[in-house]
């Protein structure tokens, strides 16, 4: 049985995959390792642990891979720095399964490369990119963060509609509305900015707001589109596009995955994937043959009786589990 955790400051996501049921996946919340303690760790993965029971997963893992920014390996070091805490927790649950710490940019790149070479970019709050050769990360153009980069990311668009709006530029009635809606004012922007907990976060979080005005706003299109085309041209012009593909994974590129083809279009990038999330591309990745999301989506299209394969898709993901998503369609069949 093979466990893939995925990992965020706010959220995680967990998936269990064993070769009868199919994938169990789960939501948690989020594991910072670099600010957590070791008894906050534990609570975590046990909570984690408690929702999977629900879905049907009690039996022994053989293989866990976490995924989270920042982890990487020095030389020998089988165990990052930063994953100390969370050896422990995981050793004293499962002592005998083999453990694998990579960072999120790895997890990236298998999910969207798999085995074969490709250019993989994470397009969320932040943003950051590689070049794999199929086993590993071998070039990484520096991110920078939201203050020196992020180049495409949520964080860095918020960021750039903010220094227009503290300095009286945003054009009306796009500064109206977003008063009206935050209400928000040049020391609050500074409080969060500069001495706040998250400040990608908190910037990041204007994003969506700022897209619901692409449409009929020429202010917006122009911020929007620059942000983008600053990503293709200081972050994917470094790597050779025209030999590999561009796989991107994150919420921010995947919600606006038509601005962003548009964008790309004068710059020739093909794309391999554009995908939220990279857990269904790393249970592939992880545990070859026979793609066990399918499995799972196929094994409640014949135990539910439902036709469409991309509904019976989506519930496997609602419901977290086969087991859970045939429940539920059953006791939905009865009550009717």
């Amino acid at each position: 049985m093979v466990l893939i955790i995925e990992s965020g400051a706010t959220k995680t996501d967990w998936c269990v995959v064993d070769g009868s049921t199919g994938p169990v996946f789960v939501k948690a919340g989020g594991i910072n390792l670099a600010t957590m303690s070791e008894e906050a760790v534990e609570t975590a993965v046990n909570q984690a642990f408690e929702v999977l029971g629900t879905k049907g997963f009690l039996g022994k893992v053989d293989d866990i891979h976490f995924y989270a920014a920042g982890l990487v390996s020095s030389g020998d070091e089988k165990v990052p720095a930063l994953a100390q805490r969370l050896d422990k927790v995981f050793r004293s649950i499962f002592p005998d399964a083999a453990i694998e710490y990579a960072s999120d940019l790895l997890a990236a790149a298998r999910s969207v490369c798999g085995h074969s070479p490709g250019i993989a970019a994470i397009l969320g709050t932040g943003s950051n990119s590689c070049l794999f050769d199929g086993e590993k990360v071998v070039r990484n153009v520096r991110s920078g963060g939201f203050i020196l980069g992020d180049e495409g990311g949520g964080a860095r668009l918020g960021k750039l509609f903010m220094s227009d709006f503290i300095k009286g530029l945003v054009p009306e009635p796009v500064a109206s509305e977003f008063g009206r809606d935050f209400k928000v004012d040049y020391m609050t922007v500074v409080e969060n900015v500069y001495k706040g907990g998250s400040p990608a976060g908190y910037l990041g979080s204007f994003a969506p707001w700022i897209m619901e005005r692409y449409s009929y706003s020429e202010y917006v299109k122009s911020l929007v589109d620059s942000n983008f085309r600053d990503f293709f041209e200081r972050v994917a012009g470094q790597y050779d596009t025209e030999r590999y593909p561009v796989g991107i994974v994150g919420g921010f590129g995947f919600a606006y995955k038509d601005i962003l083809l548009k964008v790309a279009e004068p710059y020739g990038v093909r794309f391999s994937a554009i995908i939220p999330s990279p857990s269904e591309g790393l249970v592939r990745y992880h545990c070859g043959g026979e793609d066990p999301v399918e499995k799972g989506t196929r094994m409640i299209m014949d135990a539910t009786g439902i036709e469409d394969y991309e509904q019976a898709r989506s519930l496997l993901y609602s419901y977290g589990s086969v087991r859970s998503a045939i429940a539920s369609r059953q006791s939905e069949s009865s009550i009717a």
